[in-house]
């Protein structure tokens, strides 16, 4: 008997058009081995409405075709049933699906659908709102709101964000709750990790696995404008967690509390939440079809990072030479001010 798929098309993510993809669906797809229909998306949460008629149907696999929170708006809707989540991604930063290693493009994507691998794996709550990749607060919660009002899509925007509020964002101070014992802590930004990236290979989380049964904590620690570019390099370069501003540890539940009500994100989606925030893993929650060998060309850096990584690198070598410059700066007034004080008389 043919396996029952359903593709759900979200048309406004990312920013390519998505008119061609049925074609390649058809053009791609087991015939043979699936029995398919696909639907478009025609308000926020549709997708998730799709999904759960999808499960009460005994549909086999639900493949969601759009970003991160076109993903988590599926994936929220076959936690603990047989359905399992496929990807083809077409979002702006697409963070589940490069942390799994699925292809990004159409045609590899859907072989990997063919394949049909599926891994029982787990995934992360957030004050009640399910996330698959990443949650957090601070920082990147603040940004995903800004970049959510924008109303624009795309790396490029969200990458202004980033540098327009960082200059103005206020570091908070959080009471950590984990295993009966208590921190408090100043930082950036608090990130629990299911899966290792933002997305666009921004590796938040350079070790997080989605099989571990842990969610991986990472504080960022405040920082001056002149530590910023190592920070982004670190992020780009899978060594995050090597950072001295960077402190991280992995457990199963935790709980914060601040002093004031704020924004969280899950999955980069923003929500407004009050002072206590609660989250937990829950292991092997979801079904997800992966791609156990990766494919290394998809992994390699885009444009953008490339054209990123070049920048943080001359803004890095402009603070190593001004920090050189200024130890000489220093020694030179030091060398001339004994000068001055050989030659002046003693008073």
């Amino acid at each position: 008997m043919k396996k029952k798929l359903l593709f759900i098309i979200n048309p406004i993510s990312g920013t390519a058009a998505k008119d061609h993809i049925p074609e390649k669906i058809e053009k791609y797809i087991d015939g043979d081995q699936f029995d398919y229909t696909i639907r478009d998306t025609e308000y926020a949460g549709h997708a998730t409405v799709l999904a759960r008629e999808a499960v009460d149907a005994g549909t086999d696999i639900v493949v969601a075709i759009g970003g991160d929170g076109t993903v988590n708006e599926v994936a929220r809707a076959l936690v603990h049933t047989p359905t399992a989540l496929a990807i083809i991604p077409s979002g702006s930063g697409n963070g589940l699906a490069r942390h799994l290693l699925i292809p990004l493009t159409i045609k590899k994507s859907i072989e990997i659908i063919n394949r049909c691998e599926i891994h029982e794996l787990d995934y992360g709550v957030i004050n009640d709102y399910p996330f698959f990749c990443t949650c957090g607060m601070g920082f990147d919660a603040f940004v995903s709101l800004k970049f959510a009002e924008t109303g624009k899509r795309g790396a490029i925007t969200y990458i202004q964000k980033v540098l327009e509020e960082g200059v103005k964002y206020k570091p908070e101070t959080y009471e950590i709750s984990e295993d009966g014992d208590t921190m408090v802590h100043k930082a950036f930004l608090i990130s629990c990790a299911n899966a290792s990236q933002y997305g666009n290979n921004a590796y938040i989380a350079p070790q997080a696995s989605m099989s571990d049964g842990l969610m991986d904590v990472i504080i960022m620690e405040p920082f001056d404008v002149i530590e910023a570019p190592q920070i982004a390099i670190d992020m780009f370069s899978k060594t995050l967690d090597l950072n001295s501003k960077i402190k991280t540890f992995q457990t199963k539940h935790l709980h914060i509390h601040r002093s004031q009500p704020g924004v969280i994100h899950y999955d980069g989606d923003p929500v407004m939440t009050g002072e206590d925030i609660d989250i937990h893993l829950e292991e092997k929650g979801i079904r997800i079809v992966v791609n156990p060998e990766g494919d290394k060309s998809e992994r390699q850096p885009n444009a953008i990072q490339t054209a990123a990584a070049e920048l943080f690198n001359e803004i890095n070598d402009i603070r190593s030479g001004i920090a050189r410059r200024t130890q000489r700066g220093i020694a030179l007034t030091k060398l001339i001010q004994k000068k001055i004080e050989r030659r002046l008389p003693s008073i």
